[in-house]
């Protein structure tokens, strides 16, 4: 069965705890970092229960990826997203990935800060896998292993910088400034049974308590396996690593037409970008300061819950 977990502070360290309805048990763990709790395995954290239960929305909480995670990104991977960014989801033969700094990770509540020079700041809630097995090379990863590979799941918010993603071709640097990869609040560690629900988990993120995304995993266009897979052909698994999978349509980002896009592409590089800009600018779902951005995954049947993520935005220096 799957364990929900939650990373808070109490007397100002760092602890685990079980999340069991809306009620915390810390665990008596020496653990430090995500790896080292997942090494633990279920039966000796259940067995770890102790002290006295807080409630949830009480808590300090931290994200419950530690800093040393690498964060892997795929982008491009919902049907409709695809669908609205000028992509027949049907012809796409690869991945795109990238990666974020782990410098960009923070917790599940608190501030997003919009540094001075972003004017368009967009939102990507992601249902983001946590990996379980150190790798060493290529691997082949399927259904009946996927349990092997994967240990757990949590909400991430795939936060970008469009005016730097865009004109200069930076998917890395618009993607990791500090505070754009809000992760958590709960880590749940699935069994071998559970990874049937990585098809079944309901995402849902909202601005100023507006919908602005909403999908099922069930329509992911490259599923975890076969994404693995392909991943590993360019990179090293650890424990404690997490694999973002992408994120669905109702995104800030607006793109023209191909026709438009075919005729702006004859400009000067300049011009094309003040232009890109300028148009953008006009779209109001992209973050302000003040905005709220909220995000919740549930699985279909509400077993598991991945808690809630609630962000204020902060301009920044």
């Amino acid at each position: 069965m799957a364990l929900h977990l939650v990373r808070f502070h109490q007397q100002g360290e760092p602890r685990w705890g079980l999340l069991e309805g809306a009620r915390i048990t810390p665990l008596e763990l020496p653990c430090t970092t995500t790896a080292a709790l997942m090494e633990q395995g279920h039966d000796a954290i259940r067995a770890a229960r102790g002290g006295d239960g807080r409630a949830l929305e009480d808590a300090d909480l931290l994200s419950p990826i530690t800093g040393e995670a690498k964060v892997l990104c795929q982008g491009a991977n919902y049907r409709q997203h695809m669908i609205d960014s000028g992509m027949n989801p049907d012809d796409k033969r690869f991945n795109m990935f990238f990666t974020k700094s782990s410098a960009s990770i923070t917790g599940p509540r608190g501030e997003i800060v919009k540094p001075a020079h972003v004017q368009l700041l967009d939102y990507e809630i992601e249902l983001t896998l946590v990996l379980g097995k150190q790798t060493h090379g290529p691997v082949d990863v399927t259904a009946d292993n996927l349990h092997e590979f994967v240990a757990g799941i949590c909400i991430g918010n795939d936060v970008s910088a469009r005016d730097v993603q865009i004109p200069q071709m930076q998917f890395h640097k618009s993607k990791s400034y500090r505070s754009f990869c809000p992760l958590g609040p709960v880590l749940c560690l699935l069994d071998e049974a559970d990874m049937h629900y990585l098809d079944e988990m309901q995402l849902h993120l909202t601005v100023n308590g507006k919908t602005r995304q909403q999908d099922s995993t069930a329509n992911l266009v490259f599923k975890p396996a076969e994404t693995l897979t392909e991943y590993s052909r360019i990179h090293d698994f650890a424990p404690g690593d997490v694999l973002m999978t992408g994120t669905p349509a109702g995104c800030a980002l607006g793109l023209p037409s191909p026709a438009l896009t075919k005729v702006v592409g004859l400009l000067p590089e300049a011009k094309k970008w003040q232009l890109f800009t300028k148009s953008q600018k006009r779209r109001r779902q992209y973050l302000q300061a003040g905005d709220v951005v909220e995000s919740t995954i549930i699985s279909r049947d509400q077993t598991l819950n991945l808690g809630r993520q609630r962000h204020s935005v902060k301009d920044g220096g």
